[in-house]
């Protein structure tokens, strides 16, 4: 069967949807009843882009400002890319990850991993809300199938949209190969050029902004004593989301005395060293659709500490430590119990490698395929 699959996602800096078309991309590219072409946003092609494109993120903000209607505009450029090629390709299924399924005279699936523009539309720049508002009903009603990420996505789907249950199939996600247990030795490197001690500092992963509530993990933080703080760092990574200014500041102080460090975007190699050296990965999330950073963490070998919501206790199950979205005491009264207890860490280690053992790509590709063939036989 040929496949249209679109990985125009890719052309920015890579997050959890981008980790989801490239690996799940790479697992469909494995079996052999399908022919995969993949649609870039600028032309067609068979390999997978190696990284985003230099600038990406930085020419989309000018033109977004400086353009009205960017949206709009770049949206018919895509589909006219993508019908020239798809005329040569003559594709027998079309496949977005994203909210954004171009038009194709065909069985279509999409992606929908999430309802965030439903619960935090002020974390969503106001034209990207717009245009979701305005195309993804349409999207949703005319995909043949809707691949979801979790149970509790599909619920949310069915009860927001008025969905059949029939049309969506839950594909979980998996974990890539480079999220592993790793010795000292092997992190060496990354620790000494970040003045790091193996199982020495927390670690945050996630774009900053208010729904990632990471202002818990560092109110929660900024609450150990200090002779904790001083040989465990908080260690932050992602980049600046929307409405970054409606996060809680971060006191000066602790950012001088290194116990807060704000290490921006990483690459996918930095992000998993960082995971397999931390003492935990603090997690708490109030929305997602899945929270693949706990699974990251879960098969690297490193405890969690996270909320009960959405979808995260489907991913981490009871192989994570959990604390109340809004619970800043809870959420250090955890921290503080896994620092003192050995066992405790042990334990966590060992559930959170067998939890991941359920999760893998090559079984979203297999369910994502059968789809497929359900979309273009129905």
């Amino acid at each position: 069967m040929r496949i249209a699959l679109d990985v125009s996602i890719l052309q920015a800096p890579r997050t959890g949807i981008g980790e989801y078309t490239l690996q799940l991309g790479l697992a469909l590219q494995q079996l052999p009843e399908l022919d995969l072409h993949l649609f870039d946003g600028l032309g067609w092609r068979r390999d997978f882009p190696a990284a985003a494109r230099p600038g990406y993120s930085t020419l989309r903000k000018i033109i977004r400002s400086a353009l009205p209607g960017a949206y709009r505009i770049r949206r018919k450029v895509m589909q006219r890319r993508f019908d020239n090629g798809a005329g040569l390709v003559q594709p027998q299924l079309y496949h977005n990850p994203t909210l954004w399924p171009l038009h194709f005279d065909g069985p279509t699936v999409m992606t929908l991993h999430d309802l965030t523009h439903v619960h935090y539309p002020d974390t969503q720049p106001v034209d990207r809300l717009r245009e979701i508002e305005r195309r993804l009903p349409e999207s949703l009603e005319r995909a043949s199938r809707i691949m979801v990420d979790s149970h509790f996505i599909a619920d949310e789907a069915i009860r927001h949209y008025s969905l059949p249950a029939e049309k969506l199939q839950i594909a979980p996600l998996g974990v890539a190969d480079r999220f592993r247990p790793r010795n000292e030795e092997e992190l060496q490197h990354r620790l000494t050029a970040l003045q790091l001690e193996m199982r020495g500092y927390y670690l945050c992963i996630g774009t900053l902004e208010p729904r990632k509530n990471l202002q818990l993990a560092i109110n929660a933080y900024l609450g150990l004593p200090a002779a904790i703080r001083n040989r465990m760092p908080l260690l932050v990574v992602g980049g600046s989301g929307w409405r970054l200014e409606q996060m809680g500041k971060i006191p000066a102080k602790a950012i001088a005395d290194g116990q807060i460090r704000l290490l921006g975007y990483q690459s996918e190699e930095q992000v998993a060293e960082l995971l397999a050296g931390a003492q935990a990965l603090l997690f708490p999330s109030r929305y997602e659709g899945f929270g693949l950073p706990v699974l990251e963490a879960m098969a690297s070998g490193t405890p969690v500490i996270t909320c009960r919501n959405a979808a995260i206790p489907e991913v981490a199950g009871e192989a994570a430590l959990y604390a109340d979205a809004d619970d800043m005491a809870g959420f250090r009264a955890q921290m503080l119990r896994l620092l003192e207890d050995a066992q405790l860490q042990c334990t966590l280690r060992q559930q959170g490698l067998a939890r991941a053992g359920l999760f893998s790509w090559k079984n979203c590709a297999r369910i994502t395929a059968d789809t497929y063939k359900a979309a273009r036989y129905s």
